[in-house]
């Protein structure tokens, strides 16, 4: 029995098959959505509700902005620590060059943490 293989143009297809599959779905819900949900907005609707009583000062925002650069800085090192369990993997079949390629990686990665270390950003206040 022959083994059919597909071509790059069914591949294709079918990913684009997908997409507007998924597109169309998306816009049929919001459109149901809006025809068919009751709305009824009102004042007492929209005002901030919290133990029953009004704010007094605008809210402030809970966390410094310190914490938003921390948070970023933790999430593009742990996504770029990622890239090196792939290389671990096929250490033995990259060699030398694969070595001084991870070098220089790990290399770029602690400067990025040393300027990091002398903007301050990981000073905690």
């Amino acid at each position: 029995m022959p083994v059919e293989t597909q071509t790059l143009g069914e591949n294709w297809l079918v990913v684009g098959l997908m997409l507007v599959s998924a597109f169309s779905m998306g816009m049929l819900l919001l459109t149901l959505n809006k025809i068919m949900a009751p709305s009824k907005p009102s004042a007492a609707k929209a005002a901030p509700y919290e133990s029953g009583m009004p704010d007094i000062e605008p809210v402030r925002p809970s966390y410094s902005p310190r914490f938003y650069v921390v948070a970023m800085l933790f999430v593009i090192f742990d996504i770029e620590a990622i890239f090196i369990f792939p290389w671990a993997v096929i250490f033995d079949e990259l060699g030398t060059y694969g070595f001084v390629e991870m070098v220089s990686f790990i290399g770029l990665l602690f400067v990025g943490y040393i300027y990091a270390w002398k903007k301050g950003a990981l000073e905690w206040v």
